[in-house]
């Protein structure tokens, strides 16, 4: 290969400029000395090597940590051994028949697939899909393997176990740039305990491991966290380094004003996220259920609307909080309020401040979709987790829906729209507006405890990597 610079997944170059400062630093690992460097792009840098070993890590660089770094692997074709253990998240809905009634997670992971494949690696997946209790047929991995192997154009092989000898000789038999599901890491108690034992039976299979399953990074199981210290090099693909330079990278260092809209039913599930980002964002907008706890906790009445009475004094004080940072803190002004919680119910438009007894408030009115479309007109980045409503029932979906159109027209006017995870992703994904925002994030508990300033086990796990700074 000499000095020649691998293909990255994408020809744009925009593509290869992730938002400003990154989440981490994985920084180059290497067995053998550096003997050239090529420009990219002015003020980048890609570290080339020749290979005496199976492969490196190499990252875009440079030493002031003004610019982003995005990462890729590279492997010298013809030098491989046993394979690449390749941790991703495949933990993707099933219907009753069990057929995939949502591929995005897989998708997501396709880039980083074909690009290993492309170097002749042997691609050993490993996922888990649900909380199976022992071996449970409905949990297996099988049914993946014909919406994998049309993805990447190849028959993807499928093993009957994540481990063991039988599962040894089938990584033995396949061809370089093959591609092996094992089956669900969660058969195996194991994994979940982070068994010392198991993640070396896992890490024998392979020479090097790569991470792209941001949506368990946050756990520290044992093949997200456990292989990484019986297998080297261990170092993130391309999904993940893409994860990590939005939600902290763009996060850290935003273009301003910078604002987060959070949703959802509960503010005690996004305690951590609303704090964290009060100390960031120039302007914080609520919606969804949680905001009648806000509003009680004012004295104003709010019918039978969803309300965590233990959270009054918190609510009071994250408004407060608010006034100190300058932040300024956007609820609703109106409400779509219903009789019952059901797609029928009937419903009207009421103040914010005055629900009605006997009603419950399910989403944002009018004139508050109105404020707050005007408001994120102003913006340069945004950040969105929790939708405004029960988006669900057609009838209380519109502040959702206008929120993530809205969204979708910024983005096309060079505003950063950063979908952080949840059922907010879900609603964009419904409404056909993925592909219209700057990033859509894969994972669920692992955008919100990055979110919140947590630093991600399966992330610290790889080489070189330095605690998340938010």
């Amino acid at each position: 290969m000499g000095g020649a610079m691998p293909t990255t997944p994408s020809t744009d170059k925009e593509q290869l400029v992730p938002p400003p400062i990154t989440a981490i630093e994985i920084q180059t690992f290497v067995k053998t000395r550096k003997q050239g460097v090529g420009k990219l792009a002015q003020n980048f840098e890609y570290l080339s090597f020749p290979l005496t070993s199976t492969c490196f890590f190499y990252t875009l660089t440079e030493p002031t940590r003004v610019k982003s770094r995005a990462g890729c692997v590279a492997l010298k074709k013809g030098k491989w051994g046993r394979g690449c253990s390749f941790r991703v998240d495949f933990n993707v809905p099933l219907d009753d028949n069990l057929n995939i009634t949502d591929d995005t997670r897989i998708r997501a992971a396709i880039p980083t697939i074909k690009y290993l494949m492309g170097y002749g690696a042997k691609v050993i997946l490993v996922s888990h899909l649900g909380r199976p209790k022992g071996v449970m047929p409905k949990y297996s991995l099988k049914p993946l393997v014909p919406c994998l192997s049309e993805l990447l154009g190849v028959k993807v092989e499928m093993a009957d176990d994540c481990i063991g000898e039988r599962v040894e000789k089938t990584v033995a038999a396949l061809p370089e740039g093959g591609v092996l599901l094992l089956e669900n890491v969660r058969f195996y108690k194991e994994e979940e305990k982070n068994d010392p034992e198991f993640a070396k039976k896992l890490a024998s299979l392979a020479d090097l491991y790569v991470n792209d399953a941001f949506g368990t990074a946050h756990r520290a199981h044992a093949s997200t966290e456990g292989v990484a210290k019986f297998l080297k090099p261990a170092v993130a693909g391309f999904l993940m380094q893409k994860e990590l330079d939005y939600l902290v990278g763009a996060v850290a260092n935003p273009k301003r004003p910078f604002a987060a809209i959070v949703g959802g039913s509960k503010v005690s599930t996004k305690i951590g996220v609303i704090e964290s980002l009060l100390e960031k964002v120039d302007i914080l907008m609520l919606g969804g259920g949680m905001i009648f706890t806000f509003y009680k906790a004012q004295g104003h009445s709010v019918g039978s609307s969803l309300v965590e009475e233990d959270k009054l004094d918190l609510a009071t004080s994250l408004i407060e909080k608010a006034k100190v940072k300058g932040v300024s803190l956007l609820l609703p002004t109106d409400v779509v309020i219903a009789d019952k919680f059901a797609p029928d119910a009937n419903s009207k438009v009421v103040p914010a401040t005055g629900v009605p007894d006997g009603w419950m408030g399910l989403d944002i009115g009018p004139d508050s979709i109105k404020m707050f479309c005007i408001t994120l007109d102003s913006t340069k980045t945004v950040i969105w987790n929790g939708p405004m409503g029960v988006f669900e029932f057609e009838k209380f979906a519109d502040g959702t829906e206008v929120i993530a159109k809205k969204l979708a027209e910024l983005t096309g006017t060079g505003v950063t729209t950063i979908i952080g995870g949840g059922d907010s992703v879900a609603a964009v994904e419904k409404l056909g507006l993925a592909d219209k925002m700057s990033h859509i994030s894969t994972g669920g508990g692992a955008s919100l405890e990055l979110l919140e300033g947590k630093s991600l086990p399966g992330v610290l796990a790889l080489d070189d990597a330095k605690p998340a700074a938010l």
